[in-house]
């Protein structure tokens, strides 16, 4: 077995979900976020998610840029925030630019001059992934970004993790494939990817029948990894 392609999801495994309303809630003004924001970043990604799985099972599917704003509204509404419309644009505004975890620059580059492939595989709709990789200047570091808007289902469906052999042209036991969530991390598993989970949150193993290859606190070993196996 010999890997060539190293693939990332996006939100939460690159970026930094939480920022958005870490940064807002820094900003003048904006006391009661700062009481709030810890429980309103974790409501809006966890919202987030579901609205992607049910759209995915009902085959209602919209772009990520609709669920995240549905998420937002799910987690203002449950602070009393709802009707603070000027947080609201701020909040979408700078989900648009999170940055990327400290780690990141270093480990894409490290994998580039080690001759593997890169990429993003993610739910997010291409202006806001080509805006993130932008904002974060990932760019050169990435062979591709694929999003599952050419496909028109989220993940964890077949047809997304497909998206990656088609356009490497490679198997699924070539790619090593790298998410933040364990039921992203055990889906790509049972499609056949060897899959790192990064669980920075310390959070228990999904019971999905498809454990990851590795558990990992962050991304710093991942070259010396995909090296080794």
């Amino acid at each position: 077995m010999t890997i060539k392609t190293c693939v990332f999801d996006a939100y939460g495994t690159l970026f930094d979900v939480a920022a958005a309303a870490r940064d807002a809630a820094r900003e003048p003004g904006a006391e009661r976020l700062a009481k709030a924001w810890p429980t309103l970043a974790a409501d809006w990604r966890r919202k987030q998610l579901e609205y992607t799985w049910l759209r995915a099972i009902t085959g209602e599917h919209t772009d990520f840029w609709s669920v995240t704003q549905d998420g937002l509204d799910w987690a203002l509404d449950a602070q009393g925030l709802l009707g603070d419309a000027a947080l609201r644009e701020r909040l979408l505004n700078l989900y648009w630019t999170l940055p990327a975890y400290a780690e990141v620059p270093g480990v894409l580059a490290d994998l580039k001059a080690a001759g593997f492939s890169t990429a993003i595989l993610s739910n997010g709709s291409p202006d806001m992934l080509d805006a993130a990789v932008v904002s974060a200047g990932l760019g050169d570091m990435l062979d591709d970004v694929l999003s599952v808007e050419s496909v028109g289902v989220f993940k964890p469906a077949d047809a997304v993790y497909s998206l990656v052999t088609e356009r490497f042209a490679c198997t699924p036991d070539e790619v090593l494939f790298v998410s933040s969530n364990g039921w992203d991390a055990s889906a790509a598993a049972g499609y056949g990817f060897i899959t790192l989970w990064v669980n920075r949150a310390g959070d228990p193993m999904d019971r999905l029948g498809h454990p990851p290859h590795e558990m990992l606190t962050d991304l710093t070993p991942i070259p010396d990894i995909a090296k080794a196996i």
